[in-house]
C-alpha cells in the first residue's frame, strides 16, 4: 500500500507542516530579539534542540531569509524585505473599507499606520470629505513620540524599551506642544492604558488633533487614528469618536486574522 511521502511526526496537530511552523517561529523569535541571534538564545526561547534549530537555519540561509554574520549569530536576511513591503501594501487593502466607515460615522481623515523599526509609517488612508481636512501621504514616516499613533503603538511596549527607543531617535520638538522628554512621554503612554486611546493635541502639526487607538492582537503593532481641525475634533467630539475608533479597531483585528473570510 502507498504511503504518503510526510510522516506523522512531520505534521502538527493543527494539520501543518511541523517543519515549516518551526522555521516560522524561529523568523518570529528573531524578530522580538531585534533581528539578531545565536542558536543558544533560539534554543532556550523555543526549546528546540541545537540540531534541529541548526539545521532549518541552515535552510533558511539557503533561501536567503537568515544570514549568518562575521560573528556566527544569525540576523533576518534581506529577501524579507520584499515579503514584508508586499505584506504592509495589502495590509493597507483590507483596512480602507474600514477607515472609510469610520470617515462615514467621524466625518473626519481617517489612518492606519504600523511601527516599523523606530519609525511609524503609515500605510492607507481614506480622506475626509469635508473642504478643510488632514493629508498625510501613505507610505511617510514619522517619529512616534508626536503622534497619536506613535502612543497607541508604544502603549503596548515596556517602558524600558519606550526609553531605549527614545534615546535613538531623539525627540525634536515638531511644535511648541509635542512631548520632548522621556518622563513626559512614559506619562502620556500610561494615560493611553488608562483611557484606551491616545491623543495628538497639536503635537506634530498645529491646528491638528489625531485620536488613535491600537489594533489589538494585530500581527505586527498597528494602530488607527482620526484626524482634523482642532475645532472640530474637540473634547465633546472625542467622547463621541472614540467609541467609534475603538470598535472598527476590533472589526480591522478580526479582519486581519481571517483576511480571506475563510481559513483552509
Amino acid at each position: 500500500m502507498p504511503t504518503s511521502s510526510t510522516t506523522d511526526s512531520a505534521k502538527s496537530s493543527s494539520g501543518g507542516v511541523q517543519s515549516l511552523e518551526r522555521a516560522f517561529d524561529l523568523l518570529e523569535r528573531m524578530a522580538d530579539a531585534g533581528g539578531e541571534v545565536g542558536l543558544s538564545e533560539l534554543s532556550a526561547s523555543s526549546g528546540l534542540p541545537l540540531p534541529t534549530i541548526h539545521r532549518l537555519m541552515r535552510t533558511l540561509v539557503a533561501c536567503g531569509y537568515v544570514r549568518q554574520q562575521s560573528n556566527r549569530r544569525y540576523a533576518l536576511g534581506p529577501r524579507l524585505i520584499r515579503l514584508g513591503e508586499s505584506s504592509a501594501r495589502l495590509l493597507g487593502t483590507w483596512a480602507r473599507p474600514h477607515l472609510a466607515r469610520l470617515v462615514e460615522e467621524t466625518g473626519e481623515t481617517a489612518n492606519m499606520a504600523l511601527l516599523d523599526g523606530d519609525e511609524v509609517v503609515y500605510v492607507a488612508q481614506v480622506p475626509s470629505k469635508h473642504s478643510m481636512r488632514m493629508f498625510t501621504e501613505v507610505g511617510r514616516r514619522v517619529l512616534p513620540h508626536s503622534t497619536g499613533v506613535g502612543k497607541a503603538l508604544l502603549a503596548g511596549f515596556p517602558d524600558a524599551e519606550v526609553r531605549a527607543l527614545l534615546a535613538r531617535t531623539g525627540m525634536p520638538a515638531a511644535t511648541d506642544r509635542t512631548i520632548t522628554t522621556p518622563e513626559g512621554f512614559l506619562a502620556a503612554l500610561e494615560e493611553v492604558r488608562n483611557t484606551g486611546y491616545a491623543v495628538d493635541d497639536n503635537e506634530q502639526e498645529i491646528g491638528v488633533r489625531c485620536l488613535a487607538v491600537p489594533v489589538p492582537d494585530s500581527p505586527t503593532a498597528a494602530a488607527v487614528s482620526i484626524s482634523g481641525p482642532a475645532g472640530r475634533v474637540t473634547e465633546s467630539a472625542t467622547e463621541r469618536i472614540v467609541p467609534v475608533l475603538q470598535q472598527v479597531a476590533r472589526e480591522l483585528s478580526e479582519a486581519l486574522s481571517h483576511p480571506g473570510g475563510t481559513r483552509a
